[in-house]
């Protein structure tokens, strides 16, 4: 194949591939993700067939990673992000430390030496930024108490790894003098250190200070042009530039430098459209991520080490999580919180491979350690949504079991949570779901009718603007079955799914139409195709956005009388 068509083979085929079975675990049951990483051993060197170039994949997938934690940084802002500060920083610090000491048991074990032991049981420490942001996401978890101190932990993760990256050289230097007879040089390591500190503390004030002002400023001037093509070049640029820039001059990770940028552009009026701009590229970047790691995967692992394997996954899913589970329940949150956390850990990913590869180079990791890594990235990414799926039904019986006094940080205290919501006495009532532009202008009309309402919305700014205008709401997603049924479907009059979005608000309708088929659904849809899925589904009557705005169009061009600006 010529050479000039690497790149295009290489996104093109990785694609396909998951694209197929990634649809195949779907109509399995199974996480789609499982469908990418055997797309990527499909594509790798350890199995006949095409062969995607090994060097151009991991590139791909950390565009992936960038953009996806630029999404993410969008949704905290830095007060969100300190104010969980006294769990992530001790939880992540002492998580590491226990899965750190068993990866060393573990190297001990394997007759490997003490440097060895730590450089492996370092990679087995730091969870994957894509995994944990992927599972977040899609039980709508981001935005509660249990994302923010997921995504806190994380960042401390990531910067105990740059650190970890200098300390390796030092630690291979230290192999070298005490090989060689002669003495290390404690001075050098500290200002090292101290200078590695300095920097992404440095980082981290420029972007609080200089960031602040400059992104969001350069955005708005940008929208001002009217020019969607220059917006969306303009998010992917802050986002990627600021990446790199963090990574050449700051030496912090891709992945923290694209949080900082996100964090920043939160406060900004255009941040939720700068989201929506960057979404189908970090999906489909997101996904060529899982098809890199698939491609590192070497399954004959699995019979030439099987105990080894074993061992390395019990560590990455039980170790870990046991430690992480202690210290969450440790600072008296709810079991359901300590099991989101701990499942949302339980796997490795980037930081590890970049900490297995930098082991090698420096000859402190044997080849065998790496394998191992790799075996048990994979399988831990794979085993990782059905984790997520115990935990979450598991949570709600032991909180249950351990007692409400147990718990001071409830589900009924701490709105959008947990798993449980606390029922509506209201009956007769409109069920408004989403309280954006279309949702607050009806809830709005409804309030003065004096009609009974209540919202479900998952935005905690728009959780906060409802109930400021003395509406009733349930702060979760409506997709879900428990927040309906403390919606009291059964006993409302209507149902309006004012979201945009048609697939999930076909999975809303459906539900809805299931648990009540005498209820009125009302749905708003954008294209012909979403009016007949909703109405499948079970819609009463469906509003077609374009539809309606062409007719109040014509309504004026064809009525007497002066025009008015607006309708």
């Amino acid at each position: 194949m010529p050479h000039e068509t690497t790149l295009i083979s290489t996104i093109v085929i990785g694609l396909v591939l998951a694209f197929i079975l990634g649809a195949i675990a779907n109509r399995l049951r199974i996480s789609p993700l499982v469908g990418y990483l055997l797309a990527g051993v499909a594509a790798g060197p350890f199995t006949p067939g095409f062969v995607a170039d090994q060097t151009l994949a991991p590139q791909l997938a950390e565009i992936g990673v960038v953009l996806l934690m630029f999404g993410v940084g969008m949704h905290f802002s830095p007060k969100e992000l300190l104010s969980v500060k006294a769990i992530a920083i001790p939880g992540a610090l002492v998580q590491i430390t226990v899965a750190t000491l068993l990866g060393m048991a573990l190297g001990w074990s394997l007759g490997w030496s003490l440097s060895a032991g730590i450089v492996f049981g370092v990679a087995l420490s730091t969870a994957s930024t894509v995994v944990l942001l992927r599972e977040m996401q899609e039980r709508r978890l981001l935005e509660t108490m249990r994302g923010r101190i997921a995504v806190g932990w994380l960042i401390v993760e990531d910067i105990a790894m740059v650190l970890a990256l200098v300390l390796l050289p030092a630690i291979a230097h230290l192999n070298k003098t005490q090989a060689a007879g002669a003495a290390f040089d404690v001075q050098a390591f500290i200002l090292t250190m101290g200078f590695t500190i300095g920097k992404v503390v440095v980082f981290i004030a420029v972007m609080m200070v200089a960031g602040r002002r400059i992104v969001p400023w350069v955005l708005h001037r940008i929208a001002h042009t009217g020019s969607r093509e220059l917006f969306r070049l303009a998010v992917l640029s802050i986002s990627l530039g600021i990446a790199f820039g963090a990574s050449a001059l700051f030496d912090v990770s891709f992945a923290l430098g694209a949080f900082f940028a996100g964090m920043i552009l939160s406060e900004s009026e255009l941040s939720q459209r700068a989201a929506e701009e960057t979404l189908p590229l970090r999906d489909a970047f997101a996904v060529l991520f899982f098809v890199s790691v698939g491609m590192l995967f070497d399954p004959s692992i699995l019979l030439r080490d099987p105990w080894p394997v074993a061992a390395t996954v019990a560590i990455i899913i039980f170790g870990k999580s046991l430690a992480a589970l202690g210290i969450v329940l440790a600072f008296r949150h709810p079991m359901s919180t300590a099991l989101t956390i701990s499942a949302s850990l339980a796997q490795i990913g980037e930081f590890s491979f970049i900490i297995a590869a930098l082991g090698l180079h420096l000859e402190l990791l044997p080849q065998r350690a790496n394998d191992l890594i790799l075996a048990g990235a994979l399988l831990s990414i794979c085993l990782n949504p059905l984790i997520f799926g115990l935990a979450a039904r598991v949570g709600p019986k032991l909180g249950r079991w351990k007692g409400a006094a147990a718990e001071p940080d409830a589900p009924a205290t701490v709105p959008g949570d947990e798993r449980t919501w606390a029922p509506t006495r209201l009956s007769g009532h409109a069920i408004i779901v989403g309280y954006g532009r279309v949702g607050s202008l009806i809830a709005e009309r409804l309030l003065l009718e004096g009609r009974p309402l209540l919202v479900i919305e998952e935005r905690q700014e728009l959780v906060d603007k409802a109930r400021g205008a003395g509406i009733e709401v349930i702060s979760g997603n409506a997709a879900q079955p428990d927040v309906l049924v403390a919606a009291n479907l059964e006993g409302a009059q209507t149902l309006v799914v004012a979201i945009p979005h048609a697939f999930e608000a076909g999975q809303i309708v459906l539900q809805a139409h299931t648990g009540n088929p005498e209820l009125e659904i009302v749905a708003r849809a954008h294209f012909d195709s979403e009016v007949d899925l909703l109405r499948q589904y079970g819609a009463s009557f469906i509003v077609m956005g374009e539809r309606e705005i062409a007719r109040g169009m014509l309504e004026r061009i064809l009525a007497p009388g002066p025009a008015t600006s607006a309708a």
